[in-house]
């Protein structure tokens, strides 16, 4: 599956289960790590939980396993899908992190354009 299809089902799972202030980062040019972020923000832990399983199912559904899991019981759950790297934040680690400001030089991929 491409980088681009892997990154549609996520931004459309955590789209539907109402992930916030999602952004899409292009890191291929500037980093070797990854093609892609996903970023999203939840409301709490709990909805931190409901956005990682959502993407997991539906990129499962898929026929797509992430390649390493990390933060299961904190605020920042990561899903590593090798070519795109899903991170979903409580609001306190997503500011606490800034992961948008860390990866500025990124190019940053309209939201509407991948969901479309």
């Amino acid at each position: 599956m491409t980088s681009e299809n892997i990154l549609k089902i996520a931004a459309k799972a955590l789209d539907d289960k109402k992930g916030e202030n999602i952004s899409v980062l292009k890191i291929e040019e500037i980093s070797s790590l990854a093609e892609y972020f996903l970023i999203a923000t939840a409301t709490s832990s709990t909805h931190v939980r409901a956005l990682t399983d959502e993407t997991e199912q539906k990129l499962k559904e898929a026929g797509v396993l992430p390649h390493h899991t990390e933060g299961r019981s904190t605020g920042w759950n990561i899903l590593d899908y090798g070519s795109v790297i899903v991170h979903i934040f409580t609001p306190h680690d997503r500011e606490y992190y800034d992961l948008d400001r860390m990866w500025a030089d990124a190019e940053i991929i309209d939201l509407e354009s991948i969901l479309s």
